[in-house]
């Protein structure tokens, strides 16, 4: 079943003007030339940046449709953040019927923290969305030129799909970093060559052990034969971040003759307001803290960690004696609209809100963390390193006290720390089934805010972030980019 939601974002047609049967002027509707279909990873960090390249594409006046659940349809527009959606035209979102599926709560204790209660979730939509995604192909097949299907890179299903019409072409894109993609490969290709380790001798070999869980590496590996028929990668990133691993992805003995396209950062690189809506509460008390005084503390929307590890990081920030912004909330679940009988309560320190009263401040529900990176009182992000937190923090020009927990998230921790220098490490990953003690956290966080070592990232980062919004300005290198996809999709 395909049932179509415009809600608050508008989808409008192209029209000319024709001669109607009556004699009087009329509207006749044009086909596009092309139209981009958008395959999303069902978790927030894919929905959200495949729904920012809808929102780059559409203000270019490219048709899209964004597919999915009309429950994952219905998360991403809800937690649109950092711009107008009512103002963007031409997305528009296809609901596809999913059967009922089990979606068990996050483990806080598991050893290894990739999101395995997402993986019925993962499951159903590689088995159940090849059909209706089929079925929508076939009919904008015959009012387009072409049929574009930009698919996450998990959810290679979908470019057997456009395959499949005699229009259709597919393109992957990369909700990780390109050093992260990098590794990937270059780790497979060493797997077919005798083991021998194809990682330049200058970089650091980031072990992909406990990276994933069997089940989800199964998905990927089920789905690589369908990667092959991509005619090419889009990257959310850019060359001021990643020029070097960029280069590396374009040469022909790594990905063939597949084109590339760096055209990040899709996140917002100035925030939208609503006039009429109340800012957070986190916002006006950043209002009150000196500048780059304030450290965000969030590990994602798909992370969860155990009680023993949370008094431990709540007592590290309280010792540190720095202000923090700490978004602390269980990590979600398949279905985010779904009733709980029950949330977790979070153990904390006896009293520990009074005690840090005027220091820090805890956000329990959703934190609107592009504000808060781009507030001038924060200084530094403690965060996961997944690559959306990577890249907004990165934009705003805020240094990372990286701890990383699963999937890219070391191979980015690489990239912030040893490359960009814009960020240190407080968990090793070789100690990843380890608790990070009180003091371990007290002395990061000392670290990045105090020290001159953190003073010295956070020019830096401010730097980086400079060219980074230069790159998505015009006659930047990511809008160019951007402009050359358009360009070859749009090819006759």
């Amino acid at each position: 079943m395909v049932k179509t939601q415009t809600q608050s974002f508008s989808d409008k047609s192209t029209t000319g003007v024709s001669m109607a049967s009556n004699g009087t002027l009329g509207e006749i509707e044009i086909p596009p030339a092309v139209v981009v279909v958008m395959v999303p990873l069902p978790a927030q960090g894919h929905l959200n940046q495949l729904l920012n390249m809808a929102r780059l594409l559409s203000a270019r006046g490219v048709p899209v449709h964004y597919t999915g659940s009309a429950t994952h349809n219905r998360q991403a527009k809800h937690r649109v953040h950092g711009w107008e959606p009512s103002a963007i035209s031409n997305i528009q979102f296809d609901d596809f019927h999913l059967p009922p599926f089990f979606t068990p709560s996050p483990d806080p204790y598991a050893l290894n923290k990739f999101p395995a209660h997402f993986q019925s979730t993962f499951d159903s939509t590689a088995n159940n969305l090849s059909k209706p995604l089929a079925a929508l192909l076939r009919t904008l097949s015959t009012k387009a030129r072409r049929v574009v299907v930009l698919h996450d890179s998990a959810m290679c299903f979908a470019a057997k799909e456009a395959c499949s019409i005699p229009n259709g072409e597919a393109y992957s894109f990369h909700p990780a970093s390109a050093s992260a993609f990098l590794y990937f490969i270059l780790e497979r290709l060493s797997k077919s060559t005798n083991g021998e380790i194809l990682i330049p001798d200058d970089l650091p070999y980031v072990s992909f052990e406990d990276c994933f869980t069997d089940s989800f590496a199964k998905l990927l590996h089920d789905q690589y034969d369908y990667a092959k028929l991509d005619a090419g990668d889009l990257y959310n990133t850019c060359r001021p971040i990643e020029g070097r691993f960029i280069d590396l992805l374009a040469e022909e003995k790594l990905l063939g003759n597949k084109k590339q396209w760096a055209i990040g950062p899709l996140n917002p690189i100035s925030i939208y307001v609503d006039s009429k809506s109340r800012r957070h509460n986190c916002l006006r008390w950043l209002d009150k803290q000196p500048k780059n005084s304030v450290l965000y503390v969030s590990f994602g929307t798909m992370t969860s960690i155990s009680d023993e590890q949370i008094i431990a990081l709540a007592l590290g920030l309280e010792f540190s004696k720095q202000r923090f912004v700490w978004a602390l909330r269980e990590a979600d679940k398949g279905d985010i609209f779904a009733e709980e009988k029950e949330s977790r309560k979070f153990m904390l320190p006896d009293y520990y809100e009074e005690r840090v009263k005027g220091t820090g401040m805890i956000v329990r529900d959703w934190a609107p963390q592009l504000e808060i990176l781009a507030h001038p009182s924060t200084g530094g992000f403690l965060s996961h390193c997944g690559w959306n937190s990577c890249m907004e923090s990165l934009t705003m020009g805020v240094p990372i006290a990286a701890w990383p927990m699963h999937s890219d998230q070391p191979r980015n921790t690489m990239l912030i720390t040893e490359v960009l220098k814009v960020g240190l490490v407080v968990r090793d990953w070789a100690q990843r089934k380890e608790i990070v003690p009180s003091s371990t956290i007290k002395t990061a966080v000392n670290k990045l805010m105090v020290f001159e070592e953190g003073e010295q990232m956070r020019r830096r980062a401010k730097e980086l972030g400079v060219d980074i919004r230069k790159a998505m300005s015009d006659g930047g290198t990511s809008v160019k980019e951007l402009d050359s996809f358009i360009t070859h999709i749009s090819r006759r």
